[in-house]
């Protein structure tokens, strides 16, 4: 299925075909000799097991490879060991902080009010209790603290050490001190012993019945506690419309206009396929789709198939092919004659520059301006997940996904909660395991829990191609034998990036105004990932950044971006709205729900089908 436009697979790992000629010349032997000269059958068969024992050791760490950790670990060790006025500069600074530590705590026994040396960071809530401020306590977190300084000092901006290796050990620093925070054990978290004396432990016995709960719920393949309140096409995915074309990949999905009259030019979103599409049509007061429906705009949405094991070969070109050319030929069927408004998010907005790129290069004229939601086209600094992103860990990987077909929901889940384990594994632990609390899970919160899989080729031509080598940005990602730029797209851009993004940092997404030479209007919006996304009109906090670059205007620097910008308060929707309302025509009647007389009859009520498929 991965069709003739499909980027070239170069990795062996991925395929094993019988040894040609050339493949002899390259092992030492010689093109003349019999076949039965070379064992292939023999060779494939041991190199087989040993990607088996790759994925057996892989289901037990997550996908990470010991080995990728372990040479980062030797590469810093060794570093450091040729590094003498470096150890003298740690030991120095243990040894100061140690005599802050020491004198601050012997006059606080004292009674003294000195404030502590050492203060968390702004994002760090672990020691936000009041009962943290008095002894014992108040000298197990400064102590965390010092400790942290510390080891940050003795693993950061160390000469000599690959920068994928400096990630990996700082990542395995962080985690090894976060496991032994002080917050994170009931014997030393003051919020923890208090609320065990006040109910008599009752609220350990209930955390620990939620632990069996959840673990229970895990291995029977039940979606988590309080999902059940967020069904899609009921609480959640619940706008009106139709499913107006299928195919094994996507749900093509219609809204009914809101409007008696709608601009001409639809809206077509393609959403990322790590999860579900409905993160952008959440409940009704905090759904884009709606949001873009109520104020005269036709939208279509991408609901991408949850891929199994038999869809193991998909490629990434699959979903430039199946997925964003299959809806726009659709829309073409529907809308006749109507340019599109193109918006992609996060991997579905990557998709959508490389699909905008080959068709620009194609004189394909269908889009008339392109959205990207927090999505990268350079993957240089491509944020927290290059830290798991070199050669042995993708080998790694590609073992694991060879042998299931796919990179599993809790597999990814895991990834991502390791990369914010502070957040999302031990406030989770502390609350629910220890405090006995159950969390009242929000629209998003349930969006998020509610997992897919990723097809194995795909996977592994998205993190090889872009993310370990990042062709794009280079101008050597083909599609359809040949390379595309971004330089070739001439429609208007409106890219958003977020402030508190460690997927997709916003510096990454900006980086798109030094790959294209049309008009960019680039927003900087406040939150993360997902909830800078997700920002309705009228909750409160937000605020947004804004400027409009003309494609003949000098680059201006990220570090300097935010200082030029113009600083908004509230939700950036209804700029985006003004911006694609600018470039549309008048409003003219809705295009019909389908196209019956097209072969395009409406398929059954949105969400349609794919999206409940687990």
């Amino acid at each position: 299925m991965s069709g003739a436009g499909a980027q070239p697979a170069t990795d062996a790992r991925l395929h094993h075909p019988r040894p040609t000629a050339d493949r002899r010349l390259a092992h030492g032997l010689s093109p003349c000799e019999p076949p039965a000269a070379v064992p292939v059958p023999l060779a494939a068969t041991f190199e087989n097991f040993d990607r088996l024992l790759h994925a057996l050791e892989a289901r037990l760490t997550l996908g990470i490879s010991p080995i990728a950790l372990t040479l980062a670990r030797l590469d810093w060790l060794l570093h450091l060991a040729n590094a003498p006025g470096r150890r003298l500069a740690l030991l120095q600074q243990a040894w100061l902080d140690g005599l802050r530590l020491a004198s601050w705590a012997g006059r606080r026994m004292f009674g003294a009010e000195d404030p502590p040396p050492f203060a968390p960071e702004p994002e760090d809530r672990r020691f936000l209790d009041p009962a943290w401020q008095w002894p014992p306590f108040v000298f197990f977190a400064q102590g965390q603290l010092a400790l942290e300084r510390f080891w940050e000092a003795a693993t950061s901006d160390l000469r000599g050490v690959l920068g994928p290796h400096r990630r990996q050990v700082e990542f395995l620093t962080r985690q090894d001190l976060d496991l032994r925070a002080p917050s994170n054990f009931p014997w030393t978290n003051p919020e923890v012993i208090r609320r065990t004396v006040a109910e008599g432990g009752w609220n350990l016995l209930r955390g620990f019945s939620f632990f069996v709960e959840d673990l229970y719920r895990q291995f029977s393949g039940q979606p988590p506690v309080g999902t059940e309140q967020f069904r899609p096409g009921h609480e959640v995915a619940a706008t009106p419309g139709q499913v107006v074309f299928r195919n094994h990949l996507i749900e093509l999905i219609q809204y009914e206009p809101k409007t008696s009259t709608v601009y001409p030019e639809p809206v077509l979103i393609v959403p990322a396929w790590i999860m579900k599409y409905y993160i952008l049509d959440l409940s009704p007061n905090n759904s884009l789709v709606r949001y873009l429906v109520d104020r005269g705009f036709t939208v279509f949405m991408i609901s991408w198939r949850n891929p199994g094991p038999e869809d193991r070969d998909l490629a990434f070109d699959d979903y430039r092919r199946l997925g964003v050319l299959a809806a726009l030929d659709a829309i073409g069927r529907i809308a006749r004659g109507r340019r599109v408004h193109a918006v992609g998010y996060c991997i579905g907005g990557t998709l959508l520059a490389i699909a905008a790129a080959a068709m620009a290069r194609d004189r394909d004229e269908r889009l008339c301006t392109l959205t990207l939601f927090a999505a990268q086209t350079d993957f240089s600094e491509a944020g927290e997940l290059m830290t798991f992103v070199d050669e042995a860990q993708l080998a790694f990987l590609e073992d694991l996904m060879w042998d299931q077909g796919v990179l599993d929901t809790w597999q990814i889940a895991g990834t991502f909660r390791l990369l914010r384990a502070r957040d999302l594994v031990w406030s989770r632990i502390i609350r629910q395991y220890m405090l006995g609390e159950r969390p009242q899970l929000s629209d998003l919160d349930a969006w998020s829990l509610d997992a897919t899989r990723m097809p194995a080729r795909m996977h592994g031509e998205y993190l090889r191609h872009l993310f370990l080598e990042n062709r794009l940005s280079r101008g050597r990602y083909a599609v359809a034998g040949r390379p595309v730029a971004l330089t070739d797209i001439r429609v208007p851009l409106f890219v958003v990036g977020t402030e508190r993004d460690h997927i997709a940092p916003w510096q990454s997404v900006y980086k798109i105004r030094l790959l294209t030479d049309a008009e960019i209007t680039f927003v900087l919006a406040a939150s993360g990932h997902n909830r800078g996304i997700v920002s309705p009109p009228g909750e409160l906090g937000r605020h947004f950044r804004i400027r409009t670059m003309a494609e003949d205007e000098p680059y201006i620097p990220p570090d300097h971006w935010p200082a030029v910008a113009e600083l908004r308060e509230g939700s950036w929707w209804p700029a985006w709205v003004e911006w694609l309302a600018a470039r549309s025509g008048e409003p003219v009647p809705p295009p019909p729900m389908g196209a019956a007389e097209a072969g395009l009859p409406p398929l059954c009520p949105a969400p349609g089908t794919y999206v409940t498929m687990r």
